[in-house]
């Protein structure tokens, strides 16, 4: 089975921006309950420069594209939800994205390495003077992650944002994308944003330590400057952990970025995962998403999906850590417990089976009808895909 596509989202107001590989989809609840659907092509800039797509340089693209799109993002769902009633221009959104990195750099950098005079009368010893500052630095960030999380129209933020989290999660196990479906899956996702800032916290505390101690100037300089390597490290960091999430020494790497998580999603009603589900179906070609007759039961279907991912029958059974299996493989196994684990095996292989047949058998078909109406090479090249449908067809049998 294809390994599906990488898709990413955050949280809007009233609303969830998804991003797949060539469109981003901003959706939103409007005042009066209809769901609202900005769909626009990526653009990436990687795309004309290839090189920009290398590891490293992907991250410093990344990050920028992903506050440019955001910041859109946010605007349009404060202006369809009633937040707002003027559109930002270009250069009102320059400006705000330029303030935004302001106050950042004042926040996170100046600050921290500003306070640390405090603590020269106490030791001149650079190393525990930069490591304090990545302490501080880590401490106001937790402090303001938890001081916005009590605010009312903030936690409805974080409750699109779990129900983003739900909704990736169910379209990676290859479940159709219901209500029902999305509901059962945990908010705390390993690609998330929350997981990539933690480890540009922690990542940033390990190299500053080593910088020295120069003039504030300089330590300022020197942060702002190193930021585009440590999101580049960052960013690799957080891809490799996505696609290994059943290595003991990545679930360990990315606690507390899922424990941090616990702070900024909530569990989402019914009506904000319908508009998950709305903007990730805009962003997703249809032949990826599940259909409804693709496995009759959705158990049967994660199972089979997490033993394709190299994930072995006793890896499922004892590894409840893992939060897709947690969420449906425990659930068979208690619904299943007369059956062996092996048997649980061939019947997940023979669903497969059954759902190939019938996709091959309809191709088939129709590749049939269509030869009527072809000549030469295209009537040649049409004959060859049905001999080996038909080959598929007799070993699927």
């Amino acid at each position: 089975m294809n390994k599906k596509p990488n898709v990413g989202g955050q949280a809007v107001i009233e609303g969830v921006m998804m991003r797949g590989k060539t469109h981003v989809a901003v959706a939103v609840r409007q005042p009066d309950g209809e769901i609202s659907v900005d769909v626009r092509p990526v653009n990436s800039i990687s795309d004309r420069y290839p090189i920009l797509k290398k590891p490293f340089l992907r991250g410093v693209v990344s990050l920028v594209e992903s506050l440019v799109m955001g910041m859109k993002a946010l605007a349009y769902s404060a202006q369809v939800s009633g937040d707002e009633d003027e559109k930002l221009d270009s250069k009102e959104m320059a400006l705000t994205i330029a303030v935004s990195a302001g106050l950042a750099i004042l926040l996170f950098i100046v600050i921290p390495t500003w306070s640390m005079r405090f603590l020269t009368g106490i030791t001149q010893d650079h190393m525990a003077l930069n490591l304090a500052e990545g302490v501080l630095r880590m401490a106001i960030f937790l402090a303001y992650i938890a001081a916005i999380s009590s605010m009312n129209d903030i936690q409805r933020v974080f409750q699109y944002h779990g129900a983003e989290h739900k909704t990736i999660y169910t379209y990676e196990a290859g479940l159709p994308l219901k209500v029902e479906n999305v509901r059962p899956f945990s908010t705390l996702h390993p690609r998330c944003g929350t997981n990539f800032l933690m480890i540009v916290m922690l990542i940033s505390m390990f190299i500053f330590t080593f910088l020295g101690w120069p003039s504030l100037w300089e330590r300022i300089a020197s942060r702002i400057i190193l930021m585009p390597v440590i999101a580049g490290v960052s960013y690799e960091l957080i891809r490799y952990a996505g696609a290994h999430t059943d290595n003991p020494l990545v679930r360990i790497a990315i606690t507390p970025g899922l424990l941090l998580q616990k702070l900024t999603t909530r569990q989402p009603d019914d009506s904000q995962i319908e508009v998950a589900i709305a903007s990730l179906k805009a962003v997703v070609p249809p032949e990826d998403l599940a259909q409804e007759d693709d496995f009759r039961d959705p158990l049967l279907k994660e199972l089979f999906l997490q033993l394709q991912s190299g994930v072995s029958a006793a890896s499922l059974v004892e590894n409840q850590s893992d939060e897709v299996v947690r969420a449906r493989v425990s659930h068979l196994l208690m619904a299943q417990s007369g059956e062996s684990t092996d048997q649980m095996l061939q019947m997940a292989h023979d669903c497969l089976s059954r759902m190939r047949l019938k996709r091959a058998r309809a191709q088939y078909d129709e590749i049939m009808k269509r030869i009527k109406t072809l000549s030469g090479a295209e009537k040649m090249q049409a004959l060859d895909e049905a001999k080996q449908l038909t080959a598929t067809i007799n070993r699927l049998k």
